[in-house]
């Protein structure tokens, strides 16, 4: 990439900022250090990356790699041989164990994160060395006593001759002698010896080593010979520890030095997780996502398709909430694009915006863009923005200007993007026009797409007329006469520079003025652009309102669609309710026909039965009119079994076409080769391509016999009316092939089939008894009759 350009775009601005995303020392560096690359599977990967690490902190937001500290000199320090302090050693067993927790969170979720848990895979885990740190050393630093059982016996030593050498002196001040020429009864160190405070009048009374004296010299610290052998016990077996502990720090540091290469590879890696976590950071701040990639065809392919460039309302992320979203296309129709428009306009920004964004994801990082966001993955990105001519150089605004063209003319490849603000500038215009438009046919030429500004009206009409170049233009309001950062294509703009000017304070008698010095040609030019500004508005106004009653229509004729459906499951409730009360009844005339025909065993008399069965048929021939009927759903349903259709007789393996279809019965006759049966409808299956050989003469129907006998009715979903025949015929056909038991399966529902059934039984000559289904049987929704 190309540093200056980098500097230009502020990308090290962007770095900062992310730096600050960062909660590990080495990740920090890493991102200081990141840089834009051309490798498209590279920037593919570092985006992806950064997606999964914003997935991830969507799932926990808490997930950091904190804790951890830079690690990499101590550890090189112990490879070379040499002991680790121990506050050296407590960082390195901290480190060690966010490691370990990070890689052991990743690889719960590494089928959610591939890609981020190919990167903590490398985390190595060293649990022997963490263990054996946090064994021997305290979070503070300190050697614990469990670290050796030598170092945990010269301690155990060394607290009991203190507490002795403690006794002797306190003995010393507690005499009456003691009392006298003591300064105050207290034990003190001086020196690493155990010392009381003597008045200096009574040196001389008492026998021992002065160590010290105060600051005014009435005290003199004394040991006494009577404790001076304990106290160099202790100092024996202070160096004894001393030395026990150095030589466990050596142990340790020798552990730590012997997994070099494996600690660094993990800071290595633990940086990259904090790096990618730190740009999923910064997205959430900003409202950024990863754009789509596309990648640069091969140049010797034939009518190769053009790298396209596709911002969607992209923001300069240094700007903040101020930033007005730019959309902006290059590459599919059009290589070149000159932008023109008012001073102050966001020309300079826009230019800024689209090189900073492809920067950024050239590094991997989100930009705050729509995720509908299309860049190819430029090997170099050339800008030429702003006036840094060097005064040091005797350089000239136009030497400056031409020295950046000649040097992005001089490297630009069909795969770089070329950036150029006011180009063709600080000379004159009409040498700095014919120059700007030879160096646009340079570019589109040589197939680099380019974006510059401009403020030549020749270049607005050289793009108009020139295939491969494209006007854009920042929106001037014409009634504020104010700019509003918004970009048209296709649209050149005015400059508007009397406007602005006046906006900024010029008097009005020198813009005044200024008018009158303008061509006729000028003020028509820009009189036209300002017309075509506020019609482009007009226009816009009207398909806002268009797009707003289009929302509104469809809306409202969902609400009418879901409430016709509702009023269509509303009128199938209420049949179905109705039917259910007619059922009943009917279910309640059966028990009446039941009852008289019991009656008519007993007296002869058919009144009753006539009339009950009278009544039965007037609900029958109501439920079955069309006033019940339950309407089917609009929804296409998959039509049945019709006349002349190929069907296929699962039980005796032959295809056959429909002849009749008896729907009372659901029996179908199908003519079989040279016979002609009458089967159940269930019996065969709708055959639409099977092909069936017409028979050379017809044969009788046959009507075949039931087969074997279930053990099993299921009744449920019959009429009330075509129960009792169905019971009934079945009962006979179970008792002719010697069932001693049987299921009767009625269903709980409303109860009224299950009644039906069981008064039938209760009367039926071929019944036993009966019982309803126990656990494991159906329960209530079946009956078991015994025959």
């Amino acid at each position: 990439m190309d540093d200056k350009s980098l500097k230009i775009l502020e990308f090290p601005e962007i770095i900062k900022i992310l730096a600050g995303y960062t909660s590990f020392p080495v990740g920090c560096e890493m991102v200081l250090d990141l840089k834009p690359v051309s490798d498209y599977d590279r920037v593919s990967l570092w985006l992806g990356q950064s997606r999964e690490a914003r997935h991830l902190l969507s799932r926990d937001p808490d997930f950091t790699v904190s804790g951890a500290f830079d690690i990499r000199e101590t550890t090189k320090v112990a490879a070379l041989g040499k002991m680790l302090e121990p506050v050296n050693l407590v960082e390195i067993q901290h480190t060690l164990a966010v490691m370990r927790k990070v890689r052991s969170s990743l690889h719960s979720m590494s089928e959610e994160v591939p890609l981020f848990w190919h990167i903590a895979q490398g985390l190595v885990e060293l649990p022997g060395v963490e263990k054996e740190i946090t064994r021997c050393l305290s979070p503070d630093g300190e050697v614990l006593n469990q670290a050796s059982s030598k170092l945990a016996a010269v301690r155990k030593q060394l607290r009991e001759v203190r507490q002795v050498l403690r006794d002797r002196l306190e003995e010393i001040i507690r005499t009456p002698k003691g009392q006298r020429i003591i300064q105050e009864p207290i034990i003190t160190e001086r020196e690493g010896r155990s010392v009381i405070p003597v008045k200096t009048e009574f040196r001389k009374e008492i026998e021992g080593i002065t160590h010290d004296v105060s600051n005014t010299g009435a005290t003199v610290f004394i040991e006494p010979w009577a404790t001076v052998e304990l106290g160099n016990t202790i100092r024996e077996l202070v160096s004894e520890g001393k030395r026990e502990e150095e030589r466990i720090l050596r142990n340790l540091s020798t552990l730590v030095g012997t997994h070099e290469a494996d600690i660094l590879i993990s800071v290595s890696r633990l940086a990259e997780l904090d790096m990618t976590l730190a740009k999923a950071r910064y997205a959430r701040a900003v409202k950024a996502a990863e754009p789509d990639l596309i990648s640069f065809v091969d140049t010797s392919v034939k009518d190769r398709t053009p790298a396209f460039l596709g911002l969607v309302d992209a923001r300069h992320p240094l700007l903040g909430q101020e930033a007005v979203p730019l959309s902006v296309e290059l590459g599919q129709d059009f290589s070149i694009l000159v932008i023109t428009g008012p001073n102050t306009g966001g020309k300079t920004v826009a230019l800024k915006t689209i090189g900073l964004l492809i920067l950024m994801t050239q590094a991997g990082i989100p930009i705050p863009a729509s995720p509908e966001t299309r860049l190819p993955v430029f090997d170099s990105i050339f800008a030429h923005i702003g006036d840094e001519q060097s005064i040091e150089q005797t350089l000239s605004s136009f030497s400056w200007h031409i020295g950046n063209i000649v040097r992005i003319i001089q490297n630009a490849t069909e795969r770089s993007l070329v950036l150029i603000d006011e180009l063709g500038t600080s000379t004159d215009p009409a040498e700095g026009s014919a120059l700007a438009r030879s160096v646009l046919l340079h570019f589109l030429s040589s197939g680099i797409l380019t974006m510059a500004t401009t403020h030549y009206g020749d270049l607005k009409a050289f793009a108009h007329v020139t295939p491969g170049l494209q006007n854009a233009s920042f929106d001037f309001d014409p009634v504020t006469l104010t700019p509003t950062y918004h970009m048209t294509l296709g649209i050149p703009g005015g400059s508007n520079a009397l406007a602005t000017a006046a906006r900024l304070g010029v008097p009005p008698a020198i813009i005044d003025e200024a008018r009158t010095m303008l061509s006729k040609g000028s003020l028509d030019l820009d009189a036209t652009l300002a017309d075509v500004m506020a019609e482009k508005e007009r226009i816009e106004a009207v398909r806002e309102v268009l797009e707003k009653e289009k929302a509104e229509t469809k809306a409202r004729n969902a609400e009418l669609e879901s409430r016709l459906t509702q009023l269509r499951a509303e009128e199938q409730r209420v049949i179905q309710e109705a039917r259910d009360r007619v059922v009943y009844e009917m279910a309640e005339l059966h028990r009446q026909i039941r009852q008289v025909s019991s009656e008519l065993r007993k007296k002869r008399t058919s009144e009753k039965v006539d009339t009950a069965r009278k009544a039965l048929s007037d609900a029958q021939a109501r439920l079955d009119s069309e006033e019940w009927a339950l309407k089917a759903p609009e929804a296409g349903i998959e039509p049945g079994i019709s006349v002349g259709d190929t069907v296929y007789l699962t039980d005796m393996n032959l295809h056959g076409t429909v002849l009749s279809i008896f729907e009372k019965t659901q029996e179908v006759e199908v003519q079989a080769g040279h016979i002609k049966l009458r089967v159940a409808m269930n019996s065969i299956e709708r055959r639409p391509n099977a092909t069936v050989v017409p028979p050379a003469t017809p044969d009788k129907t046959i009507r075949l016999a039931p087969g074997v006998i279930s053990a099993e009715l299921d009744l449920r979903g019959k009429r009330a009316d075509e129960i009792e025949v169905a019971l009934d015929s079945y009962l006979n056909d179970a008792t002719l092939v010697n069932l001693n038991e049987v299921l009767v399966i009625h269903g709980t529902a409303t109860g009224t089939v299950r009644q039906i059934v069981r008064d039938l039984l209760g009367t039926h000559p071929l019944v036993k008894s009966f019982r309803a289904g126990g656990q494991g049987e159906g329960g209530d929704g079946v009956t078991v009759v015994s025959l």
